[in-house]
């Protein structure tokens, strides 16, 4: 399975990424494409450091069956529930946004591996490196098909 530690897997993420317009329109959900880029990024920024988040106590009871879904081969289903402290409804500027995340992806290559091997996700407690890697991945695969890249 794919990790975003992956150089050409990231390539791929990234030239995606680059693909994307601020005309973009999205194929299912509620976000526009800079909504999109910012939720990702704050996304990834929980991987990164950058970002903490408290997980309601009834999302830690569903967190096993939620990370057997996260970590499977299936892709996610369009127009699945976002995690209400990554919903962006505010306008956002799209090149801003698409900067932000790109500059984060590639500190989350640059911190490397080791920096998020171990670390405790709000939800799903410790992940190793290639969780974090393969989970990252499969968040940015599910936004880029839902705006057709």
């Amino acid at each position: 399975m794919p990790s975003l530690f992956e150089p050409q897997t990231a390539q791929n993420i990234i030239a995606r990424i680059n693909q994307l317009q601020p005309t973009s329109q999205r194929q299912w959900g509620k976000m526009n494409v800079a909504q999109m880029l910012k939720h990702c990024n704050e996304a990834l920024g929980t991987a990164t450091g950058d970002v903490t988040t408290k997980t309601p106590f009834f999302i830690k009871l569903l967190a096993p069956v939620i990370k057997k879904t996260v970590m499977s081969e299936k892709p996610y289903k369009p127009g699945l529930p976002t995690a209400k402290e990554f919903i962006v409804t505010d306008v956002r500027e799209f090149e801003k946004e698409k900067h932000n995340v790109l500059d984060r992806i590639n500190k989350f290559i640059l911190n490397g591996e080791s920096s998020v091997d171990g670390l405790k996700h709000s939800a799903f407690g410790k992940l190793t490196a290639y969780e974090w890697g393969y989970s990252q991945w499969k968040h940015f695969d599910h936004h880029l098909k839902q705006f057709g890249v």
